[in-house]
């Protein structure tokens, strides 16, 4: 038996013992040292997403170590150091061959329960894992870090469907944990000036730290007001909206130039009004970007290179029985709480 985070039923988890998983054909069984609380998880806690059905094991930003291999597996061997991609998908569909693997028609996600599939995640002892969506990790790489290797292969997705050329003005709209790190993804795509706005001080303080040129502190018609103050009217090349709300949509569309790009990663409305003249008349590329699509490999390296600082931005590892306290607090909005991992390992809660 193993230790797992269950969501017994919304907003009450509590610690459980399951049936240690096996690993099949193709599979990797990985005992698990670090799987990082992501704001998905916070809002499936609740009940709000539809995504987090109980009961469910949630958890997909994760890192470990190999403890058994299935049949047919010779990439991976019991003690490997590993991380593995949120997305499980076929590597079959017209998609998965086109290297369109986010989009898989059989796509699904760890710790997911949806009502079309559900599947265990890593808030637990162990996890198995197809073979096919692991990675080596380099020694110098703690599991804490590793956690975020997900978050961090989300924002360089974003980036890369920007088609950036060098140079840019970029704005990302929101410095939560996605929008700090499409800053720090922007910076290395080798953007001129990378704008962050928010509402909330402590986090641009964060934005400011990791890179951002300038941190404006405002929304709606105060932050277009700004915007435009620093381009001298023209608006930024390609601004990220790491939001997901109607006016921060607006906003972004509002502050890029004619011509420019707005890439949507925050996704928390269904539905947004789009001003819809502006986006035609403007000739606006309208960009959406869902998780990550191979940029695992990329990830791995600018954060163990120190290009992209992931340490700054984990507030707290916690061993996994502190998990539904993590949570509400989480939940609860606490100020000044930004990347929670979580260790199940014996012992837990030192190794950043």
């Amino acid at each position: 038996m193993m230790k797992a985070l269950l969501l017994e039923e919304y907003r009450h988890l509590a610690v459980v013992d399951l049936p240690v998983p096996e690993a099949g054909p193709g599979e990797v069984l990985v005992r698990v040292a670090a799987c990082g609380i992501c704001g998905s998880d916070v809002h499936g806690y609740d009940g709000s997403s539809g995504r987090r059905i109980p009961p469910v094991v949630m958890g997909h930003e994760a890192a470990g170590v190999v403890a058994a291999v299935g049949e047919g597996v010779d990439e991976f061997a019991v003690g490997d150091r590993v991380t593995f991609d949120s997305t499980v998908f076929c590597g079959e569909c017209s998609f998965c061959m086109r290297g369109e693997v986010n989009l898989c028609e059989q796509r699904q996600v760890m710790g997911v329960s949806c009502g079309e599939y559900r599947r265990a995640g890593a808030f637990a002892e162990y996890i198995a894992v197809p073979a096919r969506i692991v990675y080596a990790l380099p020694d110098a790489l703690g599991f804490s870090e590793a956690a975020m290797l997900e978050a961090v292969s989300v924002a360089l997705h974003a980036v890369r469907l920007a088609e950036m050329r060098g140079g840019e003005t970029v704005m990302v709209i929101g410095a939560g944990m996605i929008g700090l790190l499409v800053l720090q993804a922007a910076r290395a795509a080798d953007s001129a000036r990378v704008i962050s706005a928010d509402i909330d001080a402590t986090r641009l303080k964060l934005a400011a730290d990791v890179g951002a040129d300038e941190a404006i502190e405002a929304s709606g018609e105060a932050l277009v007001s700004e915007v435009m103050r620093l381009t001298g009217g023209r608006g930024v090349d390609v601004v990220f909206e790491a939001v997901g709300r109607d006016e921060t949509v607006g906003s972004a569309i509002e502050c890029v130039r004619k011509g420019g790009t707005v890439v949507l990663v925050g996704n928390i409305a269904p539905t947004v009004t789009l001003p819809l003249q502006k986006v035609v008349t403007r000739q606006i590329r309208l960009q959406g970007s869902c998780a990550s699509a191979g940029e695992y490999p990329e990830a791995i390296r600018l954060i163990a290179e120190g290009t992209i600082k992931v340490a700054p931005l984990i507030t707290a590892v916690a061993p996994l029985t502190d998990g539904p306290r993590w949570f509400e607090r989480l939940y609860g909005r606490e100020p000044n709480v930004m990347k929670v991992v979580l260790d199940p390992r014996e012992g837990a809660g030192s190794e950043r």
